[in-house]
């Protein structure tokens, strides 16, 4: 067994694709309308579908907004270096919520963006401790 994807709902799903591959790295995998249904998938990642778990966008395209609930946390993605993704996600356009450094109560680096629907984005170093 593995995980496959997670999915997340996008009012803009261009606007989310640039996100999630321009400011985050990922290449988009593959995309499908759904025109019957009244949606789009967008499966993107940092690798191929077959070897990793993947993000999936939905878009349903009579939507226009959704509430996030408090149930939810967060996509964590291990980057090389926390100060730098975010210094470089800043500078292309992203909202960095919590600056890189020590993670409050430990020793682990880490940093918090958000996607252009709200969602929390965990960025962790790889030689996180705890």
């Amino acid at each position: 067994m593995r995980i496959l994807h997670t999915m997340l709902r996008v009012t803009d799903l261009q606007k989310s694709i640039s996100f999630y591959t321009e400011l985050m790295g990922m290449r988009l995998l593959r995309r499908k309308d759904y025109p019957a249904g009244k949606f789009t998938l967008a499966f993107l990642g940092y690798g191929d579908e077959k070897d990793t778990t993947v993000l999936e966008l939905t878009h349903n395209w009579d939507t226009s907004s959704y509430e996030l609930g408090t149930a939810y946390g967060h996509i964590a993605i291990e980057v090389d270096d926390v100060y730098a993704a975010c210094d470089s996600i800043k500078t292309r356009g992203g909202q960095v919520v919590r600056e890189a450094g020590p993670m409050k109560g430990g020793t682990s680096i880490l940093a918090f963006v958000k996607d252009p629907d709200g969602y929390m984005i965990e960025l962790l170093d790889p030689k996180r401790l705890d």
